[in-house]
């Protein structure tokens, strides 16, 4: 599934970082410390992989 967001997109790869070791899972913040517990990393490095051309920053919550 690819992200909605460039915001989205930012935050799944940095919960990716820290799945990984590459950060310290006590720096996330946000939505990203609910991805890195709630994700696989195969689905996380869908959605860090997606493209932010195009995207806006953030989609609105409806």
């Amino acid at each position: 599934m690819p992200a909605k967001s460039a915001a989205q997109q930012k935050a799944a790869g940095a919960a990716l970082a820290a799945k990984r070791g590459d950060i310290k899972k006590s720096e996330l913040k946000g939505a990203s410390k609910s991805m890195e517990k709630s994700m696989s990393e195969r689905e996380l490095d869908e959605l860090a992989s997606t493209k932010r051309k195009g995207k806006p920053e953030h989609v609105s919550k409806s």
